[in-house]
């Protein structure tokens, strides 16, 4: 293999990489092994024709995306690393040649990690967050609480109210014709939420328990079903229940069944404590917000697009995971708040963007200051871990990985950078 490096404009550059004859000889040799299954020719049983004879028969290009998918698998990584950039997106390939017998030549263009030239980062004046607990946050919590113990009861003397939780049996139209996913019955929706599309639940306010509605409504225009995007529809709506929350009592009773303090008095003093507590904490993380921010106000860098896009689609799959483990897919959350996936990437954009600049300029703080994690440091949160997952350190070590121990490494720099920030600024 052999690597030719250009650095283009804006943080960019283009690998030329020309994988020897042989190299690619051997990669359709692998893509042959893997589809020879499939190949058909009269005089051989399927699957056991010779190579030669696949190629004569069917022509090689046959063999040829599998063949290129291996070439890049083998070729890419090593190229990637001797080419000594610091490559922080995915290649976009463009294959310059393929032919049996002759190199295998394509590029890759990449994304390089910026250079940050940092601004003033020590001395920052910020306002100081004062950690503040009000009555107004002790009756907050309080109404919290009893939104928790409440209980859900039938109501039949009035109509949908916002707040209240229906069950509906519901059939969608669209020019008359009902359409794939617009009927359910037995659906319990909280007015209110706005989980459902448009004014769906708004219309609902008024109706009694057995009474019929004829719902009308818009799709968005960048609805996730294409087929349904923008249209009008009409929704036929049968509410079968009604029910209400019930909030219990705040008293002496309400304290002792809620915590272990026998009167409300008690109870409201022990939640000042924790939410002081909790504001302290929320305070100190908004000075480093603070902080932070400024020092990343007074930094320069040229992010490259393909870096961002490439934090949109890691920041992407761990929503997905988030979902995935509340009981609901991505695409069912899309269909649900009636969005799309390049909706949902925009409005990631400027979250992902602040990110990059955020970890580019802790990272360059780092350097500035040489801060860097102690294998002491690294030791401590593995040994932290390990507790959580119940496992043993040493254990976890191998599973972690040097890659692994590395991108520690950088977190922990990046923290003790975070708290060199702070105790430099002034806070006022």
């Amino acid at each position: 293999m052999s690597l030719q490096v250009e650095n283009l404009e804006k943080n960019m550059a283009k690998l030329t990489v020309e994988v020897t004859a042989e190299e690619f000889g051997k990669a359709l040799t692998a893509a042959y092994k893997k589809n020879r299954s499939r190949f058909n020719i009269p005089g051989f049983r399927k699957g056991k024709a010779p190579q030669v004879m696949v190629e004569k028969y069917y022509g090689v290009g046959v063999l040829y995306e599998d063949a290129i998918q291996e070439a890049l698998d083998q070729s890419y990584p090593d190229a990637a690393q001797e080419s000594g950039l610091d490559i922080v997106s995915r290649p976009e390939i463009a294959i310059v040649q393929v032919e049996k017998g002759k190199p295998f030549i394509y590029t890759a263009e990449v994304a390089v990690k910026p250079e940050v030239t940092l601004g003033e980062y020590k001395g920052i004046e910020v306002e100081r967050a004062k950690p503040e607990v009000t009555d107004e946050d002790i009756e907050a919590e309080l109404k919290k609480v009893q939104d928790q113990n409440s209980r859900l009861v039938t109501v039949s003397d009035r109509p949908v109210q916002s707040g209240d939780e229906v069950t509906i049996d519901f059939e969608g139209m669209i020019d008359g014709e009902p359409f794939e996913g617009g009927k359910a019955e037995d659906y319990s929706l909280l007015i209110g939420s706005h989980s459902f599309i448009d004014t769906f639940e708004d219309q609902l306010i008024g109706k009694n328990a057995g009474e019929s509605a004829e719902v009308e409504v818009t799709f968005p225009e960048e609805y996730h079903a294409a087929e349904l995007a923008g249209k009008p529809a009409t929704f036929h709506v049968l509410v079968k229940e009604i029910r209400a929350k019930e909030l219990p009592e705040l008293n002496d009773e309400f304290a002792g069944e809620v915590s272990e303090f026998e009167t409300l008095d008690e109870y409201k003093a022990d939640l000042r404590a924790k939410l002081a507590e909790k504001k302290q904490a929320q305070a100190t993380a908004e000075n480093e917000d603070n902080v932070l921010r400024k020092v990343v106000e007074n930094a320069t860098m040229d992010i490259p697009e393909p870096m961002i896009d490439q934090r949109i689609r890691e920041m992407v799959d761990e929503y997905g995971s988030r979902l995935q483990s509340q009981g609901i897919t991505l695409d069912q959350y899309l269909q649900f708040t009636g969005s799309s996936l390049d909706s949902l990437k925009e409005q990631m954009r400027p979250s992902a963007e602040t990110r990059i600049r955020t970890r580019l300029v802790l990272e360059a703080v780092a350097k500035a200051e040489g801060i860097e994690a102690t294998e002491e440091a690294v030791e401590k949160q593995i040994s932290q871990m390990a507790e959580n997952y119940k496992m043993e350190a040493d254990k976890l070590k191998g599973l972690i990985g040097e890659s692994g121990i590395s991108q520690m490494k950088e977190d922990i720099a990046c923290q003790e950078a975070i708290d060199f920030l702070v105790a430099e600024a002034k806070l006022i």
